[in-house]
C-alpha cells in the first residue's frame, strides 16, 4: 500500500520550515557579512549528499521557561554524520539565527548524542561554534548542558580527533568546549572567542580594552595561542578542516592514512647542501629544510602564528604521514621559551595519541634566558617537552642540523629520550654549551695571559668544537645513529620512517603519567 500524498507533502513542508532556521531575513543579514548559514557550513564540509541529520524535529518552545510562542527550529543546532574525503565524521553546527544559537537542555542533548556516536563508532568529531552562550531562561539546566558537553570532550580526547571551528560568537563558558578539543580553526572576520568581554574587564579591573585585543582571531592565534588556524572565511575554514583530517586516523586504534609508494625516492638532493649558511652565527630558515624533506606541497603547518621560534605541522614523506617539530633559527635564534615548549609538547602528545610518527629537526642554542622566562616557569614548561617526547611510543626520528646545546639538546628528542634513530649533519654541534661560552670557562687563564686575545679565542673556539662538540664524538658514544651529508637527508628520513612503521613499544602499567602542567 502506497503512503498517502498528504503525508509526504506535510513532511516536506515541515522539513523546509525547519531548514529555514530563523528565517530568510536573518540569513540575509549574515550573508551581507560574508557568513554562511549553519547548514551551508555543513554542506561545504561534507561530501555531497552524504550528510544524515540527527534530531531535525527537535523544537523546544520553552513553555516551562516563559518563552511561549517562540519556536526554535532544531533547537538552534544542526547535528549529524557524513563523509569527508570518503571517510565518516560526526559534526554539529550551531544556528545563530535561532535564539542566537544559545545552548539549552535539548540543544546540548543533541550535541552530546552525536559526540557519543562519534566515540562509539570511532570517527572524528567536528564542532562548528556560533552561539550567544548559555540560554538564560533555562538557568542551571543550560549550565548542566555545558557540563555534559565538556565531559564528553574529555571522554573523546585521545580516542577520536576533535576539531573546533569558531565561526561566530563563542564567549564565556562556551569557549571551554573548543579549548578541550585538539585543533581550533577561527575565521578572521565575524568571529570572537573570550571568557570576559571588554565591558566586564572594564567593570572588574578598570582597564580599557577592545574586542580585537582579547577575542579576535589574531589575538587568539598569535598571542594566547588558543587557535591553531586562521581562516579567511567560512568556506576556507571548512577546507582547512578537510585538509587536516586527511592526515589523521579515524581514531586511536587506527594508523594515519599513509599513502605508501612502491618506489621510494632515495636520490640525493644536492640543493640541501646549500641550506646551511657558511657563518654558523647567521640564521637559517628551517622551512627550507622541511620543504626538501616533505613530499611536494604536503606540509600543513599548525599554530603558525604562535611561538614561531618552533615549527610544528603534518607532512608526508614518500607517502608516510609524519608530525614535524623543528626549531626556527630565524626567530629568537630558535631558542625554546615558555610558549614554544607548550606548543611543541601539545603537538607531540597529539601525534602520540593517534599513532603519527614524529620527525624532529634540531637547531637549538638553548632555552631562552631572562627574568620573565624564569619567573614564568620555563623549568616547568620546558619539562613538558621532555615528558611528551619521553612518553611517546610512536616512531621518533631526529635530525640535528646545526647546534644542540645543553638541556635543549635533550628536549628536542635525543637518543636518551628513546628516539629510534638520530642523524646529524657534519655541521652539527652537540655539547653542554656553545663554544664561546665554554671557552670562557675552559680557557679563562690562557685567554687572560694571551697577547692577541682575539686570535687566541678563535683558536680555542675551533679546538672546543673539534674536541667537545663534534657530531663524530657523539656518534662514537652511540648517541648518533649516523652522520650524514645534507643531500642524503630526505632519503635517510624516508627509509627511517618506513623501517619504523611497525614499531611496537610497551610501557609500565599505570593509570597515567603526571605531565608537569
Amino acid at each position: 500500500m502506497s503512503i498517502r500524498k498528504e503525508f509526504l507533502t506535510g513532511l516536506e513542508e515541515r522539513r523546509a520550515k525547519l531548514r529555514a532556521g530563523g528565517g530568510e531575513s536573518r540569513h540575509a543579514k549574515r550573508r551581507e557579512k560574508g557568513m554562511l548559514s549553519a547548514r551551508e557550513r555543513l554542506d561545504n564540509f561534507f561530501d555531497a549528499d552524504t550528510f544524515q541529520e540527527w534530531g531535525m524535529h527537535v523544537d523546544h518552545s520553552c513553555h516551562e521557561f516563559g518563552m511561549e510562542n517562540k519556536p526554535m527550529p532544531c533547537d538552534g543546532v544542526v547535528t549529524g554524520v557524513g563523509r569527508v574525503g570518503g571517510r565518516p565524521a560526526a559534526s554539529f553546527s550551531q544556528d545563530a539565527t535561532v535564539g542566537g544559537g544559545a545552548l539549552g537542555m535539548r540543544h546540548s542533548k543533541k550535541i552530546c548524542d552525536i559526540m557519543d556516536y562519534a566515540l562509539e563508532s570511532g570517527m572524528p568529531f567536528v564542532a562548528i561554534n556560533d552561539s550567544g552562550g548559555a540560554r538564560i531562561q533555562e538557568a542551571v539546566d543550560s549550565l548542566s548542558g555545558y557540563g555534559q558537553v565538556f565531559y564528553r570532550n574529555v571522554m573523546l580526547s585521545g580516542c577520536v580527533p576533535q576539531i573546533g571551528v569558531i565561526a561566530g560568537n563563542c564567549a564565556g563558558g562556551a569557549a571551554y568546549s573548543p579549548a578541550l578539543m585538539d585543533f581550533l580553526v577561527m575565521t578572521r572576520e565575524n568571529a570572537n572567542m573570550f571568557i570576559c568581554g571588554p565591558q566586564v574587564i572594564k567593570a572588574a579591573t578598570g582597564v580599557d580594552c577592545t574586542m580585537e585585543e582579547i577575542g579576535s582571531a589574531a589575538a587568539n592565534a598569535s598571542i594566547s595561542g588558543n587557535v591553531h588556524f586562521v581562516a579567511d572565511d567560512d568556506q576556507h575554514a571548512m577546507q582547512i578542516v578537510q585538509q587536516l583530517l586527511s592526515y589523521l586516523p579515524q581514531n586511536n586504534a587506527e594508523n594515519p592514512p599513509h599513502a605508501l609508494v612502491e618506489d621510494l625516492c632515495l636520490d640525493p638532493d644536492l640543493s640541501m647542501n646549500d641550506v646551511v649558511p657558511e657563518n654558523i652565527k647567521d640564521p637559517m630558515d628551517m622551512y627550507a629544510v622541511i620543504e626538501r624533506i616533505a613530499d611536494k606541497d604536503s606540509f600543513l603547518e599548525v599554530h603558525r602564528e604562535f611561538a614561531p621560534n618552533i615549527i610544528v605541522g603534518f607532512a608526508r614523506v614518500d607517502g608516510v604521514v609524519a608530525g614535524i617539530i623543528a626549531n626556527q633559527p630565524n626567530v629568537k635564534a630558535g631558542t625554546l621559551d615558555i610558549d614554544a615548549s607548550d606548543k611543541a609538547a601539545r603537538f607531540i602528545r597529539f601525534c602520540n595519541a593517534f599513532n603519527i610518527p614524529l620527525l624532529t629537526l634540531v637547531d637549538v642554542p638553548g632555552f631562552l634566558p631572562g627574568v620573565g622566562q624564569e619567573q614564568g616557569g620555563i623549568i616547568r614548561h620546558g619539562a613538558k617537552m621532555l615528558f611528551a617526547y619521553a612518553s611517546a611510543t610512536v616512531p621518533k626520528i631526529t635530525v640535528i642540523i646545526r647546534k644542540a646545546y645543553g638541556g635543549s639538546y635533550l628536549a628536542m628528542c635525543s637518543r636518551d629520550l628513546k628516539a629510534d634513530m638520530v642523524f646529524a649533519w657534519p655541521t652539527a654541534e652537540i655539547a653542554v654549551m656553545g663554544a664561546e661560552g665554554a671557552v670562557n670557562v675552559l680557557y679563562r687563564k690562557e685567554l687572560a695571559a694571551a697577547d692577541d686575545k682575539a686570535a687566541m679565542r678563535e683558536q680555542f673556539i675551533q679546538e672546543y668544537r673539534d674536541r667537545f662538540a663534534s657530531p663524530y664524538l657523539a656518534a662514537s658514544h652511540g648517541m648518533i645513529t649516523d652522520v650524514i651529508v645534507p643531500a642524503q637527508t630526505r632519503a635517510v628520513v624516508s627509509l627511517a620512517l618506513q623501517n619504523t612503521l611497525n614499531k611496537s613499544e610497551t610501557r609500565p602499567p599505570k593509570k597515567h603519567g603526571l605531565i608537569p602542567l
